[in-house]
């Protein structure tokens, strides 16, 4: 069984933005043809209230060959130098169930959210994606700025507000290949003709309004609460990565706005699948809400293949495992 470190699975080319969008794409077809299933996640509390660690597992067939569970632990307030949020994600094979690997995957849950995202911007955005506004500046925030730069490289501008302006300072903006526009007020922000608008904060609290939701743009939430009922209710047209039986947890605004019966069960216009095969796509002055909850089965995915590649160069630890070398 092999070991990787984060390090490891970034020099293996787990957080590069191309494979990613590769992995999530081939992963959302076989889930469209039967060959990928995601049960539903499960969690116990940790001592630390209100602390918990969650198990999310899934299964994905084809050049992956792999099941497996992402085991995070999301921790309040925690006392050691470590994140909140410590992640890893075992794999067996999906044809034997036999051990393949263990690797931390916190960086891997960023650009596959990421990549995600690509597609959105891609086959759900009504008209051509030009300008982008990016809300926030952590690590989804970061990892969606090396998005563009590999996937829109031929954006006009980069718009980039944070609550906290010192932290847009830590984003990866040194070389972009576009023009790059940092704001500290976002209601100045919000005047701006934007194509798309990406929110990756942690905000508790909606701080997205109806004035925010314009004919023909892209309003993608990646965070948990940003974006108001009243303006959900704006869009003409909403998306999902997939609708499962998360909705009737998930601290996700759209979730949240279901379980209050102000969403229909029936009310969103595709998914990721609909995305991909072309069954679906926006009209130009259609104003697009995109819900990103987050699909574990990606993280499987992509697991997988850090782990093939693992193999094929001998890198991390393998250790034996069941009396086997």
């Amino acid at each position: 069984m092999r070991f990787l470190t984060g390090q490891q699975v970034a020099a293996l080319g787990g957080l590069d933005p191309h494979a990613a969008l590769s992995d999530v794409t081939d992963a959302t077809l076989l889930m469209a043809s039967g060959d990928a299933v995601m049960p539903a996640e499960t969690h116990v509390p940790l001592d630390t209230a209100p602390g918990k660690v969650y198990a999310l597992p899934a299964r994905v067939g084809g050049r992956f060959n792999a099941t497996g569970v992402k085991w995070t632990a999301h921790r309040p307030q925690p006392q050691d130098a470590l994140p909140m949020a410590l992640t890893v994600t075992l794999i067996n094979r999906a044809d034997s169930g036999v051990p393949v690997g263990l690797l931390e995957s916190g960086g891997l849950t960023a650009v596959r959210t990421a990549a995600v995202s690509a597609l959105a911007l891609r086959h759900a955005a009504p008209r051509e994606v030009k300008r982008v506004l990016l809300l926030g500046a952590g690590v989804q925030a970061r990892a969606h700025v090396e998005m563009l730069r590999a996937h829109f490289p031929a954006l006009s501008c980069l718009g980039l507000w944070n609550r906290t302006p010192a932290r847009l300072e830590e984003m990866p903006t040194a070389t972009p290949p576009f023009p790059c526009d940092i704001y500290r007020d976002l209601r100045e922000a919000q005047k701006q003709p934007w194509d798309a608008v990406i929110t990756c904060t942690g905000a508790q609290q909606p701080f997205l309004g109806p004035e925010w939701f314009r004919p023909g743009r892209l309003i993608m939430q990646i965070g948990y609460h940003e974006v108001s009922f009243a303006a959900i209710q704006r869009a003409t047209q909403v998306v999902v990565d997939a609708w499962g039986e998360f909705r009737h947890t998930s601290a996700k605004s759209l979730f949240q706005m279901y379980r209050a019966g102000e969403f229909a069960d029936d009310g969103w216009a595709a998914d990721l699948a609909a995305l991909l095969t072309g069954a679906w796509r926006p009209m130009p002055d259609d104003c697009v809400y995109f819900s990103s909850f987050g699909l574990n089965v990606f993280d499987i995915a992509l697991a997988a293949r850090v782990l093939q590649r693992a193999e094929q160069e001998n890198a991390g630890a393998a250790l034996p495992l069941f009396g086997l070398s």
